[in-house]
């Protein structure tokens, strides 16, 4: 059987910084006594960010179909 080469999925650590990120943003609001970023910029931060994290997740998978 041959191997296959090592092939990096940026997928999922593209998916978890950004949910982490997302989780730090909300920990720090709920944290502080005011808002720690203002509804009209986070609200297209998030949905920017779900875009970029589909677009990768679509653009890269053919690596996970072949890394099973």
């Amino acid at each position: 059987m041959s191997e296959r080469p090592y092939r990096f999925d940026p997928a999922g650590p593209v998916t978890g910084i950004f949910f982490l990120l997302l989780a730090g943003i909300f920990l720090a609001d709920g944290l502080s006594g005011g808002h720690a970023v203002e509804v009209a910029v986070m609200v297209p931060v998030v949905l920017i960010g779900l875009g970029v994290v589909g677009t990768v997740r679509v653009l890269t998978r053919s690596r996970r179909r072949r890394l099973r």
